[in-house]
């Protein structure tokens, strides 16, 4: 009976989508006029082929328009709005350069279109992974895109209306794709496999409706994987691919391919080589070029054979042309280009002398070589070239990208270079919004700190940190006269929040771990930090003679043996001074008290264990929607609790966004016009996920969205201060996106998913009309019999409500075995439900509160092998007997732990459960006279199937694993208290606790697979799988 997290919220986001449904319909236009054209070798022609029966805005653009910045209606509730970073190891393409310039690049799962003239960009989104290449047509009318990793894309845009006009599925299912080429007429494309083992390379008529390749050939392991690819400019039939050891030429006949590897070692020609980076072909085709990481040319010359049918490549030359490396090799009109490692770009004729270069431009490492496709209209004014003769050197503008994420456009005729992108060429970690200005700041691993205006869409100033320079976190002081930036190194620097300024004593160093968090109190009067040796350190703004103010350290303290995952201020509600708290991974929720700290000492006020399963993922302060203050905390669960803010109880469990990962930080949104006037709101990320949800929460599948943001995972996010935006920072993609906020679309989407209980039946098997919400029924009025006396003769009293003291049978009875402590949870949260309003307890629970209990508090995921296996090795033992290496634990040492650690079950209890499970008493149920039998044989061997329980992550070992155990068998109470000598085995494994005693089914797989790490990390809490399982 219990749901799993992809099924929970079926149907009540549109995180799945990874492009607008504009842009779903446009694509599907597109399609229509692109895959049903006849062939032909032009691509105009073939063009207006597919295009007859209608006109469309693929067919009648001729240029590349880019949207303008003018607002529409947003019609979802999260829409990215501009993209920061680039991947710099992906090409960056000149699409035009005339009126206007426009490049093309790649940033994370989304390939971005920049207009540097007018300032905005139109972001092309359709891949659910980060893209690994992308190529474009040789008149840049044509891009395509291709990712890696589950379910794969190749998707073919067009550029003039930014389109998408042809999605390949699955070309290589084995891993994705790893390089693209289009043909010179760009009829054909060729893929090439991801995997290192047996490549496949797929030509494709991409224009056609037919969904299988042209032709495939498969490439042996040995000639290393090719990341490079591309056609004969003057031959669609003749490809060349490139690894770092082979240089490969292909032969296309019919629906065949034949390749050739010729062998080049350092012998060939008796020189070192060096690896292969790139190759291009002459524009006859008749020559090839390899530059290799030595600076090495290797010339290729084309033979045909005796008849002049068939012709292969064979090494003529290897040519020493410069000391560096060359990174980047391309050919244009009758040049040979390279760029080099020291950031150096260099022209050469077909005799490979040096015609001109540029030296001077003081960049990085060449990634990438893009020239305009026309020649500069004014004949003059052009440098000379480097011959003796110092003609006119006449080249087309050129775009050049570097490894350091830096990309500028070079015009030939003046010689002028224009920086165009400036990017962070290492881990983007942290991001943080201004409070009061449309500012956002952005820090990387690479030392740069930047402000941008989001509104302005123009960089306010940035910053390089030279010494430590890896910025792990930042933070605004709530005027926004601060800004706090945490490093890798354990330094804390304290910035202007508008200037980036700052003076040496406002730079700290008191730990020598990573800063993670930091924050500041309400008033700015106060500053914590902390960090990945488990501590919290806190500072004091103080005042100095003369009036100056800095920062003072106060105090630090060790609070916790589990990471920490978050750190927040409050307000003390009696006083409305500051207050300190933080949450870790020990589930552990520590208070500090700020008026005795100080003098090196931060002082502990109290500390509270809040979870027994769930490890604490985020934490937050609860708007005041009600007369109680709450704090909200996510478990790794999927779920959200409210918990007092003095008194620390948890009074109230609530189903949280299950988009494939829990939540993992969240934000409140500052009031706006926006949606509903009366409700709040919230955003959060999950690992690579953002979403928004509307408050109060309740449970409610359709009162949340999410939408996919960093496919390698987001590292944290930032609200801006009117609440029109949340920027996402992608970590190791370095990257960071903008979202606009829709609240109304938000709103809308709530509304469709129905209202009062009708979003809470689609979260029951079968529904309203299933058979879970009949059982529902039903035991709702065997719990009146039962509470009323099922001896009574008197007429009975038949009502809405159930007594509080039933609900924990009835759960059972559904099949949900909740834990002492989760039922101490539930029933405190119908109790105290209206406490505060009344200063009454609610004692009786209605139909429709029950289903919102059971929802919201039944564990999300199932049961699953993986976690026995686990519970087992860390419980047991592993056989050295035993060929499979299965851990096994001994019988009396298992009774005695369950009886004596975590929730402990008496030996009493322990002979029901297991005389039950083995089919000793079949009836189910304690033998009372009176007392209703809940489960009979058959339900018994359901509730059995449908098992589910959760890992209680005790950072005691055994106690962990015993919680695993105990749950399950505390679930059950029974009337016999013997025959376990006789009926379980001396030693246990996991094969005599799933089939033998459990009764479930178990593959000989299953039982012979192992509880590795890979299989178990997705169960374990974050940062935990390692330690554990070692």
């Amino acid at each position: 009976m219990m749901s799993d997290a992809s099924g929970c919220q079926k149907d009540s986001s549109d995180a799945s989508r990874s492009s607008s449904e504009e842009q779903q319909s446009k694509h599907a236009e597109a399609n229509l006029d692109v895959k049903n054209g006849p062939e032909s070798p032009d691509t105009d022609q073939a063009l207006r082929n597919v295009s007859q029966e209608r006109e469309s805005h693929v067919y009648t653009a001729t240029s590349i328009i880019l949207p303008s910045r003018q607002k529409t209606t947003r019609n979802h509730p999260l829409t990215l709005d501009w993209a920061f970073g680039i991947n710099s190891t992906l090409p960056v393409f000149c699409l035009q350069d005339g009126e206007g310039l426009v490049i093309l690049y790649v940033c994370a799962h989304v390939a971005v279109m920049y207009d540097h003239t007018t300032n905005t960009q139109h972001l092309l989104q359709g891949h659910c992974s980060p893209i690994s290449c992308v190529c474009v047509s040789e008149d840049r009318r044509w891009l395509v895109t291709a990712d890696k990793g589950q379910d794969s894309l190749v998707i073919v845009w067009d550029t003039y209306t930014g389109i998408p006009v042809r999605t390949l599925f699955d070309c290589h299912p084995e891993g994705g794709t790893v390089a693209l080429a289009l043909s010179h007429d760009s009829k054909h494309l060729v893929s090439v496999g991801a995997t290192d083992v047996q490549q496949r390379v797929c030509i494709w008529d991409w224009s056609s409706d037919s969904e299988s390749p042209l032709c495939v050939t498969e490439l042996p392991e040995e000639f290393g994987t090719q990341k490079h690819i591309l056609f004969n400019p003057s031959d669609n039939t003749q490809l060349l691919s490139t690894s770092e050891s082979r240089v490969l030429f292909y032969t296309m006949e019919g629906t065949t391919v034949q390749y050739s590897a010729p062998e080049i070692s350092d012998k060939t020609f008796k020189k070192v080589v060096g690896a292969f980076t790139r190759s291009v072909l002459s524009g006859e085709g008749d020559q090839a070029f390899s530059a290799t990481s030595l600076g090495n040319l290797l010339i290729w010359a084309r033979r045909t054979d005796g008849t002049g049918s068939r012709s292969s490549y064979t090494a003529l030359k290897l040519v020493p042309l410069q000391e560096d490396a060359i990174t980047a090799l391309t050919q244009i009109d009758s040049y040979i280009v390279t760029g080099d490692s020291r950031g150096h770009v260099k022209f050469y004729d077909s005799m490979l002398k040096l015609i001109s270069h540029y030296s001077d431009f003081n960049l990085d490492s060449i990634s990438s070589l893009s020239f305009a496709t026309k020649l500069p209209s004014a004949p003059k004014g052009h440098p000379d070239d480097c011959t003796l003769t110092a003609r006119p050197f006449i080249i087309r503008n050129l775009v050049i990208s570097t490894a350091t994420a830096i990309v500028v456009h070079v015009t030939s005729q003046e010689g002028v270079v224009q920086t165009l992108l400036k990017e962070h060429a290492d881990s983007l970690q942290a991001v943080a919004c201004h409070p009061r200005q449309p500012v956002v700041a952005m820090g990387s691993n690479s030392g740069i700190l930047k402000l941008w205006n989001y509104e302005k869409k123009g960089l306010v100033c940035s910053r390089l940190f030279q010494k430590n320079p890896r910025i792990q976190c930042l933070a605004y002081d709530p005027y926004g006269v601060y800004l706090a930036a945490g490093f890798t190194s354990g330094m804390v620097c304290v910035l202007d929040g508008c200037s980036l300024l700052s003076e040496d004593p406002d730079s700290f160093t008191f730990s020598s771990d990573s800063i993670t968090h930091i924050a500041f109190s309400h008033d700015s009067l106060y500053m914590a930090t902390a960090d990945e040796g488990k501590a919290v350190t806190l500072f004091r703004l103080c005042s100095e003679e003369g009036g100056a103010q800095c920062w003072r350290y106060q105090g630090r303290h060790h609070s916790h043996y589990r990471p920490i995952q978050e750190l927040l201020f409050g307000e003390q509600l009696d006083t409305g001074r500051p207050r300190l708290l933080s949450l870790g991974e020990d589930r552990r929720l520590v208070e500090y008290d700020l008026k005795a700290s100080g003098d090196d000492r931060l002082v502990v006020l109290s500390a509270e264990r809040i979870e027994q399963s769930g490890v604490p993922t985020c934490m937050i302060w609860y708007p005041p929607l009600t007369t109680e203050h709450f704090l909200l905390t996510a478990s790794h669960l999927y779920k959200m609790k409210l918990y007092n803010s003095t008194t620390k109880m948890c009074r109230k469990t609530l189903l949280g966004p299950c988009f494939g990962s829990p939540v993992r930080k969240m934000m409140l949104l500052p009031q706006n016009n926006d949606g509903d006037s009366k409700a709040r709101y919230m955003a959060y990320i999950t690992t690579d996920k953002v979403g928004v949800q509307i408050l109060p929460l309740d449970g409610n599948p359709y009162h949340h969205s999410a939408q996919l943001c960093h496919p390698m995972g987001a590292s944290s996010m930032a609200v801006s201060h009117e609440g029109r935006y949340v920027f996402t920072a992608g970590g190791a993609d370095r990257t960071a996106f903008c979202w606009e906020i829709s609240l109304s679309a938000l709103e809308a989407a709530a509304a469709l998913g129905g209202k009062d209980l009708v979003p809470f039946y689609s979260l029951l098997e079968g529904g309203r009309d299933g058979e879970l919400f009949r059982e529902m029924e039903d035991y709702f009025y065997y719990s009146q019999l039962r509470s009323q006396g099922l001896d009574s003769m008197a007429t009975r009293q038949v009502s809405t409500h159930i007594p509080l003291a039933e609900v924990p049978f009835v759960m059972r009875a559904l099949g949900f075995y909740p834990t002492e402590q989760e039922l101490e949870d539930m029933q405190n949260e119908v109790k105290f439900s209206r406490y505060a309003e009344t200063g009454q307890y609610v004692t009786h629970v209605d139909l429709p509160e029950f289903i919102r209990l059971f929802v919201n508090h039944r564990p999300v995921l199932g049961l699953r092998l993986p976690e026995l296996q686990w519970a087992l090795a860390v419980l047991g033992e592993s056989a050295d007997d035993d060929d499979a290496g299965q851990a096994q634990i001994p019988r009396d040492r298992l009774m005695e732990l369950l009886q004596a650690r975590g929730e402990h079950m008496t030996e009493e209890e322990l002979a029901d459960c297991f005389s039950t499970l083995l089919g000793v008493n079949p009836e189910g149920g304690r033998c009372q006279s009176g007392a209703m039998k809940w489960q009979g044989e058959s339900s018994h061997r359901a509730h059995t199937l449908n098992f589910q329980f959760q890992l209680n992550y005790i950072y005691t070992v055994p106690v962990k694993s015993l919680d695993i155990l105990s749950h399950f068998l505390r679930s059950f109470f029974f009337n016999t208290e013997k025959l376990l000598e006789t009926e379980i085995p001396a030693e246990i494994t996991l094969e005599t606790f799933v089939k033998g005693v459990l009764g479930l089914p178990l593959s000989n797989q299953e039982a012979a697979g192992s509880s590795s790490s890979s299989d178990t990390s997705a169960l374990l809490p974050p940062n935990v799988t390692d330690e554990i399982l070692s």
